[in-house]
């Protein structure tokens, strides 16, 4: 009776989990089906759910008529220099909002959190006029800079709330060895943070290789658009090209497949770690 009673629970959980998994998965898998379609095939009616003769000749398409290529190492170079410039920004403003006890901390690391509540497009227009003042529209250094303004806050957040979760005797361990600040935060600190860190800058990158409004308004060049920018213009007035923007969906998703399944196991200990401690 038991046993009975412990099968139909496995079977109720894997049925839930496979349907689950359907409903997730099943955008990407339409993506890619659809990608494989010969040209006729794709606005043909009644319609067709599986290509008849799969064929890579929109992949081949997508890059030897279009810029994808150019979109794809502008954005590369975005998702980078954004990781660099506001990883290291949180990093040392969580060390110091963690270890370091000021007038205002609270307030201040409150304010952070408060400043994610209002949409990025509100900062659009004065980041132009910053950006144009610079003179960096069409370059990448605007992109990063505005990706890193809005990603900042949370990062910072998010991995002073990791920090704390550190023992403080740790560090006065390691002070009473010999080290200095520099060694208890080098060998001690960010070792320990790793996770946290990972989970941070796993954020940055979902944000920075989505973003889209920024990137619209920064970049009128085509040389100088990134991947979601680059998609949209395969949809035009009168037509849209699901040839090329389902090929070019499917290669945008590599590096985020490829970068979760690199960062996996460290992103599950930072979400659960030290994610939920102010």
């Amino acid at each position: 009776m038991l046993k009975n009673k412990l099968r139909k629970a496995s079977f109720m959980i894997v049925l839930f989990v496979v349907l689950w998994l359907t409903f997730i998965l099943f955008p990407y898998l339409w993506m890619f089906n659809t990608s494989l379609k010969p040209q006729d095939e794709l606005y043909s009616s009644p319609i067709r759910y599986f290509p008849s003769k799969p064929t890579f000749s929109a992949y081949r398409l997508l890059i030897q008529t279009t810029p994808f290529s150019r979109y794809f190492v502008n954005s590369l170079l975005v998702v980078g220099g954004t990781i660099l410039l506001s990883g290291s920004a949180a990093i040392a403003a969580a060390y110091a909002f963690s270890r370091f006890d000021f007038l205002g901390r609270r307030k201040l690391l409150s304010f952070f959190l408060v400043s994610q509540m209002f949409p990025a497009v509100l900062l659009v227009l004065s980041l132009f006029f910053i950006v144009k003042s610079l003179g960096l529209i069409n370059t990448p250094f605007a992109l990063i800079l505005s990706h890193s303004t809005f990603a900042l806050p949370f990062t910072t957040w998010l991995m002073t709330g990791f920090l704390n979760s550190i023992p403080r005797e740790l560090d006065e361990a390691a002070t009473i060895d010999g080290a200095n600040r520099w060694q208890v935060f080098r060998y001690v600190l960010l070792p320990l943070s790793a996770p946290g860190i990972v989970a941070s800058l796993t954020y940055v990158f979902i944000f920075s290789w989505n973003e889209f409004i920024y990137a619209l308004t920064f970049t009128s060049d085509t040389a100088a658009r990134t991947l979601p920018v680059g998609l949209h213009s395969f949809m035009g007035e009168y037509i849209i090209r699901w040839d090329l923007l389902t090929a070019g969906g499917v290669l945008t998703c590599l590096p985020v497949v490829f970068f979760f399944t690199l960062v996996q196991r460290h992103l599950v200990q930072g979400l659960t770690a030290g994610a939920v401690k102010g």
